[in-house]
């Protein structure tokens, strides 16, 4: 009776040990997952860094060839610059955005808060490749006149024509639809790779984990 009750306590202790080593291993595990999943959220600093810089070049040049030559310059590449410019205004402001959402991200924090900021992380990324995008037409028409327009080269106005319907088409298109709804289509994986998109699906995907080590 003495040899059941004593192999009984040291069954008990056994489970016991090896559910304290369980959660300790899950604990372990946690807070590995918590610097990786870090490290993957100020890796895409950099590039976003970099982005924004050569943004403001590129806006400071487009602004200054808009300044010298307002007064003159014609009306299509007037238009269409100042629709570039001012939608690439509207990307930079929403990297930096982006660039201190990523100093707010603490992986000590509640889960479902980091989760919420990593997500909004992804929602302002759609929206910089939807601004870009809606770019497309413009890039098309910037170099119309009236001289080129007047001419009788009905052939050439004619694939300019198919040229520009089709960019404004596409670039409509992907603005409606660029939407995490369709991040599993093809056309939204061939568009969005790569480190700054892919940092943010690995980020996610260790959160999860990490809920399910704490259940």
């Amino acid at each position: 009776m003495m040899e059941d009750l004593t192999l009984i306590q040291l069954w008990k202790s056994y489970n016991q040990q090896m559910e304290e080593n369980l959660q300790l291993n899950k604990s372990n595990a946690a807070e590995i997952l918590k610097i990786k999943v870090k490290s993957a959220i100020v890796s895409m600093k950099p590039i976003k860094l970099f982005t924004v810089l050569v943004g403001i070049v590129w806006v400071f040049f487009v602004d200054s060839v808009l300044f010298t030559t307002f007064d003159y310059v014609n009306t299509f590449f007037l238009v269409s610059a100042i629709t570039q410019v001012v939608l690439t205004k509207l990307a930079i402001g929403i990297y930096l955005y982006q660039l201190a959402l990523i100093d707010k991200v603490d992986v000590e924090n509640n889960i479902v808060t980091v989760q919420e900021k990593i997500a909004n992380l992804q929602a302002s990324s759609l929206w910089v490749a939807r601004l870009m995008f809606l770019q497309l037409p413009v890039w098309t028409t910037f170099y119309w006149n009236e001289e080129m327009l007047s001419n009788r080269e009905y052939f050439l106005h004619g694939v300019q024509l198919v040229v520009t319907i089709s960019f404004s088409v596409i670039s409509i298109w992907l603005f409606l639809n660029i939407k995490m709804e369709n991040r599993e289509k093809k056309w939204f994986k061939i568009l969005f790779h790569g480190k700054e998109w892919d940092s943010t699906i690995h980020a996610m995907g260790m959160l999860d984990q990490i809920n399910r080590f704490k259940k």
